[in-house]
Parts: C-alpha cells; structure tokens; sequence
C-alpha cells in the first residue's frame, strides 16, 4: 500500500507542476476545489438513495449510459450521481440529464475517500469497464456498499494477474460484482480466486445501437454529401492524413468528412496541410462548395456517420485507435491503422468477418479504400457490419437481469 500511495502522491504533484502549462492539468485540479463543497449542498438537499456511477472519461460515460437508462427506468425513486477522473469526460458531460448530479472524483487518498462516500453515502456504486481505486473501493467495503464493475475486461497482460501483484489483486477483490465483456476476463478473475462475476457483453454495442435508432439530423450534411459517396474519417491526427490523404487527393467524384481528433487551429492545421483539394471548415459556412469537409467541432461525429458510406478510424497509428463502433453501427464498413490492437478485440473480429481492413502505411490503405468504392462490395461488408452488431448486443440487458433476480 505505500508503494501505491506513494504513485498517488507522485503523480498528483505531476499534476500541479504541470498545471500552470497545461490545460487539461489545470481544469483537473480547479475542477476538484469545489468537489466537497458541492456534494455537501446537493446531498442536503437530496433525499432519494443514490446510485453512483463512476467513469474515467468520455468512452466511459458513453459506454456505461445505456445501464444509467435502465437504472433510471427500473429504480425511478432513486437519484444518480455521476463522476469524472478526467477533465475531458466531466467537461463534455457534467450537463448530462441522465446525473441528477455530476463531479470530478477526488484524488484516491484515504481522506479523500472516507469523506466522499460519507457525504455521498450511495446505495451502490458502478465502476465503468476500469479504475479500481483502492481506497475508494476500501471505504465502499466499510460503509458496506456494494460496488459492480460494468463492462470489464482483462487480459493476461494486466498488473492483476502477474506473480507478484498480491496487493493490485486485493483491489479487485474489495468488488463486489464483475460484469465482464469476455470469458478471457472471466477466467482470468477466476484463476485469482474471483468468481463473482456474470460475462454479459460489452454495453457499448447497446450504446451504438441507441444513437442508430434516434440519430440526430444534420441538413447541411445531407446537402454537402449529395448523390457522391462519403468517407468519413472519424477522430483523425496527423499520423492518419500521412496514410490516408494519398487516396483523398487522388480520388474522384467522392465526398469527405474528416473529424479531428484534436479541433482546436492548431490541430485543424495539423490536418489540413496535408490536403492537395479545396476544402471547408464546418463552423465557417452553411453551404460547402468543395469535395472536403472539416469538422472542426465536437459532438456529433456519432450521428454524422449516418451520411457516410465507408469510414477510416483514426488513433491507430499513435495514442490508440478511437471507437469504431459508431461507424459500423449505420453500417459503415470501416479501415484503421495495425497498432495496439490487441485492446480492441471488435476491430480483429470485424477484419476476420470482412467488415473492416488493417492497414500497414498509406499502400495498404490506398488498396482498402479503393476496393469499397465498389457498391457490391461495399454492400457486403455493409451488411457483415450490421449483423456484427445485433449479435453483440445485449449487455444492459443481462446486466439488470443479474439486479432483477438478485436485488440491488
């Protein structure tokens, strides 16, 4: 535990060093000032049982919704309490309707800890996919409430399960629950002596589905696409337009949205240099006269994907490739880079079915991008895509099953 209080301590510091320089450090430390002030005057007021949710960030929250729903739904009477370690995730959703209240979680000291779930005093508590804070779980474990982790997934590779992670497993035991996306992880728990798990699915499958059946329109959208077929390049860094902008260039009578990552000047810049044809900035225009289009703002690439014919999904060849899901929900066949993959089990699964391609440099990607110009073509990996996802639905659903026939 000293070991692990020490990183905590460590990286905390990090934090504040870096803060006056950057920007993300900085909101993660002003957003935390506030944290007990307002926790104390909500729980005052509120005097429902509290369900509370914690996700590390945006995928997260994005990922665990559809269980909030149905939370929402099946326990009316209860109250729910969202929280946040990254800026990112609290930012983009501390106005979300699903919290009746929305804040960043404290740094995980013992103080800390003990005086959260005092004051937030929940019924139970849900872990989305990871974060097992030690000392949160430890004063969850004291006060005696429960606490499920949703969505999980392991892999030999995690801390948990090398030869000498005695004190990282004691962690995962102070979890009452796993809700786990495979039976790898749920074999992996047991073989730590952790049998209290269901393997439901992954609950981000339910997530894409929600956003297919009730997509927000966009007219400028559906104008700027015409009668051409669209790529759309979802979550797209600079490493991605090295690969890609070879078949942008050089490719006629097709439209394309690239989303970036990242969609501040500089990054748009980043992007953009390395586009040979005219293109428009989405928030500078209503009507786009050029075959490119950048969407240069957040929040609605999941229901842009609904124009698309094909997509390309960033992350892949840097920080990590970005949700492929939301594009393959609407149908969209989808090509991505070859790196770090292996935390991504949907893309190797949907490559082996014909629904996506792996790509190695801008060649590769050329020859896979080409090849769905093809109708008949693309209408089969189409609809691969589409039946991927009905199959892998489901997870909320066994999820408030488990609650139906267990209690909560």
């Amino acid at each position: 535990m000293l070991l692990y209080n020490l990183s905590i301590w460590f990286y905390t510091l990090a934090i504040k060093l870096v803060s006056p320089f950057n920007t993300k450090a900085k909101a993660f430390l002003k957003g935390r000032k506030t944290t007990f002030e307002n926790l104390t005057s909500y729980r005052q007021k509120e005097k429902r049982e509290i369900l509370w949710f914690h996700a590390a960030s945006l995928g997260e929250f994005e990922q665990g919704l559809p269980v909030m729903e149905r939370f929402r739904l099946d326990y009316p009477d209860a109250a729910i309490t969202v929280s946040f370690f990254s800026p990112s995730g609290y930012e983009r959703r501390k106005y979300h309707p699903i919290a009746d209240f929305t804040c960043y979680l404290p740094i995980d000291n013992h103080k800390n800890a003990r005086q959260f779930i005092q004051i937030l005093n929940p019924k139970a508590a849900f872990f989305i996919k990871y974060e097992y804070w030690f000392h949160f779980l430890s004063e969850a474990r004291n006060a005696k409430v429960p606490v499920y982790s949703l969505s999980a997934r392991f892999t030999k590779g995690h801390m948990f399960f090398k030869p000498r992670a005695k004190f990282q497993r004691s962690i995962l035991k102070l979890v009452s629950h796993f809700f786990v996306q495979t039976a790898e992880s749920q074999n992996l728990l047991k073989s730590i002596e952790i049998n209290s798990s269901t393997l439901s699915g992954d609950t981000r499958f339910d997530r894409v589905k929600q956003t297919v059946s009730q997509p927000e329109s966009f007219e400028t959208i559906a104008e700027f696409k015409g009668n051409k077929k669209l790529l759309i390049v979802g979550s797209a860094w600079a490493s991605d337009l090295d690969v890609i902008a070879g078949f942008i260039n050089s490719t006629q009578n097709l439209k394309v949205i690239i989303a970036p990552h990242e969609v501040d000047e500089k990054h748009v810049q980043f992007i953009t240099k390395h586009l040979s044809k005219p293109f428009d900035l989405y928030t500078e225009k209503s009507e786009y006269n050029s075959d490119i289009l950048i969407l240069n703002t957040v929040g609605m690439l999941s229901h842009i994907y609904q124009y698309g014919d094909f997509a390309y999904i960033g992350g892949a060849f840097g920080a990590g490739l970005h949700n492929i899901l939301e594009a393959v929900a609407f149908g969209l066949p989808v090509v991505f880079g070859n790196k770090g993959l292996d935390k991504f089990p949907e893309s190797t699964e949907l490559a082996d079915k014909n629904g996506a391609w792996i790509v190695s440099n801008a060649i590769k990607a050329k020859e896979a991008l080409a090849d769905l110009m093809d109708d008949n073509f693309r209408q089969e990996a189409s609809q691969v895509c589409l039946n991927y996802i009905e199959e892998k639905a489901g997870a909320t659903e066994s999820i408030m099953s488990y609650f139906k026939s267990n209690g909560l």
